[in-house]
């Protein structure tokens, strides 16, 4: 029984985990790496077609976003998840689809014209409709047997409609080991679904660490924060401009603003309009105010029974069409726009911007953690103009954060998942954080519950009986400044070439039982390419 780490390790997008057990390769996640590089995940040592099974802990694309290219690359087996994030899924798999099949389109026009190899995208809104033919929706808390000897469990994590850690159970020569790994865990108290439940028994924790070096403090009053700040507004004849991530968060704001709605909180500004403008959080909101009973807490299902839709009210639009976005910007009287991206990189938010930006009676505020290098991030640390559609926008626009709002549990929440197991985990795997916290988060976890914990690299490899570890992954920054500032990253051409590799290595596994002849005559044929080529 062998884990293995090729994404989100000292990082905190690209989640990929595999388990190799049974003579079965189960992975878990299959996720796409977002933001600025700090190490190069490894390449996966195995085809897509050797995977056997994949499990799917939430729908975000960081952690499902490279499910359309491993089905299209080859991969043919079941994606187990909560019926939620299936949904979900349908709609961001397709979603992120369209935008690499544009910015393909884009880039080959300039490659075109300076001579340079066409570009692919990782993959299409085909491969993406056909990846979802793999899902099988499960229950929580409900036991599925994957084949002789592997067995999962989802139990809600509190970070996303369907979001789930999952409990993955290995039977091997009589003795019966179980991986949990946490997914990422939601904070506490959270408008519309669960706060985390916590599955009962562990030998070995996978465990996400975001904010595994903070805490996010006493709970603010989100209600009161925002009535007055879009009170403070539109007293001023400004509109509340939203950078938003269009799954999640969108829909936390829209409960917040129906109770302001409903206890009149606003006062002279009566049937103030609140346009959602993005087709995804659109589409989001849909399956939100659906029938996924199950994933809701007690408090909005309490609403329901009142025939109450805890995230739809009077004077709510639904942006959909190029035209509907443009029209919001020419009615003049003061209005609340939520759009994506939350960090203002892509979609319809930079037009907002543009706008908005320049007029001292509006506010922008952000709901969201900005990244470094982000638009969003220069507009909080106080940039005086910004770029957009060509043209420099002065910002003179009041700029607030909306404090403590986060969809991750903080380092306490972390702590106190862990120690809830029913015995204390053999050794704790601590991914899916920043390179220093994952450390930091590594060393507060082994004085705390006081057992073996490691933080892996990509492509770090662990023999769960023994402990031993068979594979220390690469823990070199291969990402570096070159002269002109850019970031240094491998050639395509070189990235062929490893791939070659691995598919060369594939086909000498296969040969691990032939004949020796046959063995003898393939090895010459390699020993002569790398005579050739060292040369």
């Amino acid at each position: 029984m062998k884990i293995a780490f090729y994404g989100a390790a000292h990082e905190v997008t690209g989640s990929c985990t595999v388990i190799y057990a049974c003579g079965k390769t189960v992975m878990i996640d299959c996720g796409m790496e977002q933001g600025a590089d700090i190490y190069e995940n490894c390449e996966l040592p195995l085809l897509p077609s050797q995977v056997d099974y994949l499990l799917l802990t939430h729908a975000h694309i960081d952690h499902s976003g490279k499910i359309p290219a491993l089905t299209a690359s080859g991969f043919r087996g079941h994606i187990y998840t909560t019926a939620a994030t299936e949904r979900l899924c349908k709609i961001m798999l397709l979603d992120s689809a369209y935008i690499q099949e544009f910015e393909a389109k884009w880039r080959n026009k300039k490659a075109k014209r300076s001579g340079e190899q066409p570009y692919s995208p990782l993959y299409t809104a085909e491969d993406a409709q056909r990846s979802m033919r793999q899902f099988v929706a499960c229950d929580y808390d409900k036991e599925y047997e994957l084949s002789e000897g592997i067995k999962i469990s989802f139990t809600d994590a509190g970070h996303l409609l369907g979001s789930a850690s999952i409990s993955v159970s290995v039977t091997e020569n009589g003795k019966t080991e179980t991986v949990v790994f946490s997914g990422d865990l939601g904070n506490s108290d959270r408008p519309l679904i669960r706060d985390p439940q916590q599955p009962q028994h562990a030998d070995y924790v996978v465990i996400e660490s975001t904010y595994g070096n903070r805490t996010h403090g006493n709970r603010p009053d989100y209600v009161k924060q925002l009535t007055g700040i879009i009170q403070s507004t539109f007293d001023k004849g400004g509109n509340v401009i939203i950078p938003s991530f269009a799954v999640g968060r969108t829909q936390e704001l829209l409960y917040l603003l129906r109770i302001i709605k409903k206890e009149g909180r606003i006062k002279g500004h009566d049937g103030f309009p609140v346009y959602v403008d993005s087709p995804l959080a659109v589409e989001a909101t849909e399956i939100y105010s659906g029938n996924l009973t199950d994933y809701y807490d007690s408090e909005t299902l309490s609403l329901l029974e009142q025939g109450i839709n805890p995230i739809k009210f009077p004077d709510l639009k639904l942006s959909v069409t190029s035209d509907d976005s443009v029209r919001i910007n020419t009615d003049k009287s003061p209005k609340i726009i939520i759009s994506a991206s939350g960090m203002c990189e892509a979609g319809r938010i930079r037009h907002h911007l543009k706008h908005n930006l320049w007029r001292s009676e509006c506010t922008v505020l952000f709901v969201g953690y900005q990244a470094d290098g982000t638009l969003g991030r220069m507009i909080t640390d106080g940039t005086p103009y910004v770029r957009l559609f060509g043209e420099d926008i002065q910002v003179k626009a009041r700029i607030e954060k909306l404090e403590g709002i986060s969809s991750h549990a903080d380092k306490d929440q972390l702590l106190k998942w862990l120690g809830g197991f029913s015995q204390k985990p053999k050794t704790v795997f601590i991914n899916h954080g920043a390179d220093a916290v994952c450390d930091e988060f590594a060393r507060t976890v082994e004085s705390s519950i006081r057992t073996q914990t490691i933080a892996p690299y990509s492509g770090a490899e662990y023999d769960l009986i023994s402990g031993v570890c068979l594979e220390r992954g690469n823990s070199r920054r291969i990402s570096k400044p070159a002269p002109d500032g850019k970031r240094y990253r491998e050639s395509s051409a070189f990235k062929q070439l490893f791939n070659a590799s691995r598919r060369l290595m594939s086909i000498v596994d296969t040969y691990r039982h032939g004949a020796n002849k046959d063995i003898a005559k393939f090895a010459s044929q390699i020993t002569s390419i790398c005579d050739k080529w060292e040369k």
